[in-house]
């Protein structure tokens, strides 16, 4: 079976991986938080380690890939993240837990910028609006880990035993799909890519940023923040406030497996704008009905319209970089990556910050007005598109 397995099915896979190890972590906030003695304001700052460390890998990550390929990257970031895990469970201070993220983050970020540029490969090759369809692995992975987590919490499993497991089959899968991971550019590219080109000069890109940059704080407060919302703020236990995230990641994961046709149909400007509108709406009815019910419903809708945010905007901003030769973006698509991961490194210490002067309704709330700016972003890219396309 493994010989048969495309490059497609292992692309899916690693997406998939990806998920499924941020998953796992996100929803053992509240047990590590409990580990290490951190209220929400200490918290935010330790979180901000992971943050940190995607922001300032994706470039690097962007520039490697770019000479001498995604596929050494990507497997050698899907085999470190895991094995991070565990070391993360060791930590008994705020400040050990915000410096074991700065690592888990960066090898995360070469992680996602390596396998958006294979899917980018798979994409051009077959030709397909597939970018959704990836991005799904990445959700039903963090399904996948958010469950486990909720498992783990209701067998009173400490986070060392659970993340051990949990890296222990990550690293099995990696190794046995790396063979079918594809390669992105190779040698042959050296020269040209190695040649300056500005990325900074393009109002669309830095349009198609932005939609990413306020879909990354939104994702990023669901995944760092629903599960301790719905424990503090509703009064629920650990388990039933992992399934908080599980539902932000379920409505994420369907919507991006069927979202071929729905981007199709809608066209990719208009799914960014109607997709903001609809996570905006989410986050301001879980924060504004003070029941546990319409906490679940609100990420639910949440992660049903952030699903297309950043699938999209990579297929877009690798367009914008493609070459006479069909490859191409690799520069455009560590740009948008890094602008993104600003939003996962502001996210923690404002919603924090917030949170500890006020409450963690009070901050998310903050974050439903961010997200609601998705919307025109996104009809302020299609005009600049359509006037470069005029051009």
């Amino acid at each position: 079976m493994l010989g048969r397995m495309s490059a497609r099915l292992a692309t899916f896979l690693v997406f998939l991986l990806n998920g499924a190890v941020f998953g796992t972590w996100a929803a053992r906030v509240p047990a590590l938080a409990e580990q290490i003695g951190a209220e929400v304001g200490s918290l935010g700052l330790a979180l901000l380690g992971a943050s940190v460390g995607l922001a300032a890998t994706a470039p690097l990550a962007a520039r490697v890939c770019a000479v001498y390929g995604s596929r050494g990257v990507l497997i050698a970031s899907a085999l470190l993240s895991p094995a991070l895990l565990p070391v993360l469970a060791l930590s008994q201070s705020p400040l050990q837990f915000g410096l074991t993220l700065v690592a888990l983050g960066g090898s995360i970020a070469a992680m996602d910028v390596s396998m958006n540029i294979a899917a980018v490969v798979v994409v051009r090759d077959l030709q397909r609006a597939l970018m959704p369809q990836f991005h799904a692995g990445f959700s039903f992975g963090g399904l996948i880990g958010s469950l486990g987590s909720a498992a783990a919490a209701q067998a009173h499993w400490a986070p060392m035993r659970h993340f051990l497991v949990a890296a222990l089959v990550c690293i099995v899968v990696t190794v046995l799909i790396a063979k079918k991971i594809p390669g992105g550019v190779g040698e042959r590219h050296r020269e040209e890519v190695t040649e300056r080109r500005s990325v900074l000069k393009s109002p669309v890109l830095w349009l198609l940023a932005s939609v990413a940059l306020c879909s990354a704080i939104a994702e990023g407060a669901a995944a760092d923040w629903s599960a301790l919302f719905i424990v503090r703020e509703r009064g629920m236990g650990d388990a039933a406030g992992a399934y908080a995230y599980a539902g932000f990641s379920i409505s994420m994961a369907l919507a991006r497996w069927f979202g071929e046709p729905i981007q199709r149909t809608l066209g990719p400007h208009r799914l960014l704008a109607t997709g903001g509108a609809l996570a905006a709406a989410g986050l301001a009815l879980a924060v504004a009905v003070p029941f546990p019910a319409a906490g679940y419903l609100g990420f639910g809708l949440a992660g049903l319209g952030l699903a297309f945010s950043f699938p999209v905007v990579m297929d877009l901003a690798g367009e914008t970089g493609k070459r006479a030769d069909g490859s191409g973006g690799e520069r455009e698509l560590g740009l948008v990556t890094t602008i993104a991961y600003t939003g996962f490194l502001a996210g923690p210490p404002i919603v924090g910050g917030l949170a500890h002067v006020s409450s963690l309704v009070v901050s998310l709330g903050f974050v439903a007005l961010v997200t609601a700016l998705i919307i025109p972003a996104a009809w302020l890219a299609r005009r600049a598109a359509r006037q470069r396309a005029s051009v």
